[in-house]
């Protein structure tokens, strides 16, 4: 589910970007870095709870 949040919040950055003027292949590398986080978190997560000693 975070990985979609972060993919919707990115494309909508990339529109509004585009349309101020920031070039849309900048505004896209925003939404890549947050989808790219967002799966790097999704992944590293179990084995952080399971080091701080959570179920």
């Amino acid at each position: 589910m975070g990985v979609l949040v972060a993919l919707t919040a990115g494309l909508v950055f990339w529109i509004t970007g585009w349309a101020l003027g920031i070039g849309s292949f900048d505004s896209f590398l925003v939404t890549i870095a947050l989808v790219v986080g967002a799966l790097a978190a999704r992944a590293v997560g179990p084995f952080l709870k399971q080091q701080l000693g959570g179920e």
